[in-house]
């Protein structure tokens, strides 16, 4: 590799991965408001480009891939007990760890009856997992709610860069979507992961620090509302109906 390309690579994500940067935009432009970070979607449906946040709602920007360093990824369970009426509110019960549930009813996610399979094979605790983003050229990072039917391609590349002893935060990894379809033939969007590359040394130092910053923000940030969840009472990945309390 050319050392033209290597500081190619140093310039596209260190420059941007520093939190001395991120606490000085707090404290001086967004002091006292309540911030949260940009969403990036998986559409429904099958199809294949991303709805990432702008902060104009009528106009998101939609790409086909996503080039990114999975900073943070953790557990998004959530459970909603009324059909979607059109409000958006934050769920009735949900846990950032995938055992402890805070809400209604709360308490060892092993152990509630919403979080066990029923016997047409679905479950009312939706249990997603949240990957925090960093994209190049910008200075927060997104979270992507990745929904159930994407999970186990997700398990799939963090095992594989597990055995290679990769940690997902320093690499860069490219997110892909794909038209798939259930057991049903009802279509959905399913994700796909790619290895890219290793971040350098010194974009790694710089990483560190953002990290940490992101994982104090995880800890109690509740990344969706039921206007973000699937169909109420529809499972969109399955097709299969989910029956009400």
């Amino acid at each position: 590799m050319s050392n033209e390309v290597k500081a190619t690579e140093n310039k596209t994500f260190a420059i941007i991965a520093n939190k001395d940067l991120i606490n000085a935009s707090l404290t001086e432009d967004v002091q006292g408001l309540n911030l949260t970070f940009p969403k990036v979607k998986v559409p429904s449906g099958g199809a294949t480009a991303f709805e990432i946040d702008t902060g104009d709602s009528e106009n998101p920007e939609m790409v086909k891939e996503l080039r990114c360093v999975i900073i943070v990824n953790q557990p998004a369970f959530s459970l909603f007990k009324e059909a979607y009426n059109g409000e958006s509110r934050l769920p009735d019960c949900y846990s950032s760890d995938g055992k402890i549930g805070v809400g209604d009813p709360g308490g060892d996610c092993a152990k509630c009856p919403f979080n066990q399979f029923g016997p047409d094979g679905t479950k009312r605790c939706k249990n997603k997992r949240a990957l925090y983003l960093v994209f190049e050229n910008q200075l927060f990072p997104s979270v992507l709610l990745l929904p159930t039917g994407s999970l186990q391609n997700f398990t799939k590349y963090a095992q594989a860069n597990l055995f290679k002893q990769r940690k997902l935060s320093q690499v860069v990894t490219k997110i892909t979507l794909k038209k798939a379809t259930n057991k049903t033939g009802i279509p959905f969007s399913q994700a796909v992961f790619t290895f890219e590359r290793m971040l350098s040394d010194d974009e790694k130092k710089k990483f560190t620090g953002l990290s940490d910053f992101v994982k104090e923000y995880a800890k109690s940030h509740v990344p969706q509302s039921q206007a973000d969840d699937d169909i109420p009472f529809v499972d969109t990945e399955t097709g299969e109906v989910i029956k009400p309390l």
